[in-house]
């Protein structure tokens, strides 16, 4: 297995649930370790250019609005088949359909608002790492 990095995010509705510590325990848990983690209040304007890829999209002013409205924790994930392991923790992004015992089965409101959300490839878990963290800020 390779090693990897992932981006994870605990959304406003995990970190207004409090839910934080237990999202973090639950990745340690699972093998991937903490390489970079910040607490932060995205502006609008933030949450548009991290989801820029879905600008076109219907859901596209709901899904900033959400992610501007709260306080989220961004963190980068690391280890064996990081990202795989991290959209297996997390569960589908409808939590009516997510396997028991996923993060979004677990603590997920709904389609919107779903917790947390995971690099889908190696290739956007690189894009989104960069979005959040300069190199020298990943251990």
């Amino acid at each position: 297995m390779a090693t990897e990095r992932t981006l994870s995010i605990i959304k406003p509705d995990a970190t207004r649930k409090n839910l934080v510590g237990r999202i973090l325990a639950r990745f340690e848990e699972e093998g991937l370790r903490v390489a970079a983690l910040r607490k932060i209040w995205m502006s609008k304007r933030q949450a548009e250019g991290f989801y820029a890829v879905h600008a076109a999209r219907p859901f596209f002013g709901e899904l900033t609005e959400f992610m501007s409205s709260g306080p989220c924790v961004v963190l980068v994930l690391e280890g064996d088949d990081a990202v795989a392991a991290n959209r297996r923790i997390m569960g589908a992004t409808n939590p009516a359909e997510a396997a028991e015992g996923t993060l979004r089965k677990l603590y997920a409101d709904s389609i919107g608002e779903n917790a947390v959300h995971g690099s889908d490839s190696l290739e956007n878990a690189a894009i989104e790492i960069a979005y959040f963290f300069a190199s020298s800020e990943l251990t």
